[in-house]
């Protein structure tokens, strides 16, 4: 608890409201969130530069990602840098911001080619933590930052209409089904 005595500002100014309040550290800032998230989309990719496929459920596969996604189903499993961007997450509030900074009255989430469209929470409080997604566990690795493709799916300047709101990388760290409703925890 804090104390006004700890106030550069006198007891007499501050609203009575304000004399006692808990300091929390920066760790239990980071780690409390007011609500879970909920998936809204999940999106997978047969080949690198393939179709988007929108589906109800897939199956998250133990350090590779989603089964029928081109990343899971790779002959040998990705290494090193590569094995961190098992799943990508985007945030369904971010897409209406995205639009209008490419100049576009909406924006499909296939064309930003993450897996997993989810709302109702912030998912950079994902990264660096674990977090359930339906029967998965899911480790954030990073931001998950917009490539050059960008450009040619929004049209000049997409590329940095997606910096900043192109969502996170992921490992999938436990196994399991990952369905369109699933509840997004943080563990």
């Amino acid at each position: 608890m804090c104390d006004v005595r700890d106030s550069p500002r006198s007891p007499s100014t501050l609203p009575a409201r304000a004399i006692l309040w808990p300091v929390k550290t920066m760790r239990e800032l980071q780690s409390t969130l007011p609500r879970p998230g909920r998936v809204e989309r999940l999106l997978v990719r047969e080949a690198r530069r393939g179709r988007v496929l929108d589906l109800t459920e897939a199956e998250a596969v133990e350090g590779r990602g989603l089964r029928g996604d081109h990343i899971a189903e790779r002959e040998r499993p990705l290494s090193g840098a590569g094995a961190a961007r098992q799943v990508t997450l985007i945030q369904a509030e971010h897409l209406p911001v995205v639009a209008a900074l490419a100049g576009l009255d909406s924006l499909d989430a296939g064309v930003l080619r993450r897996n997993l469209v989810v709302s109702g929470v912030n998912v950079l409080a994902l990264r660096e933590r674990r977090f359930r997604v339906g029967e998965a566990v899911l480790e954030g690795t990073g931001p998950c930052h917009p490539c050059s493709r960008m450009e040619e799916e929004l049209g000049e300047g997409g590329y940095n209409a997606v910096r900043g709101h192109g969502g996170i990388t992921a490992r999938v760290v436990k196994g399991g089904v990952i369905r369109v409703g699933d509840a997004v925890v943080p563990l």
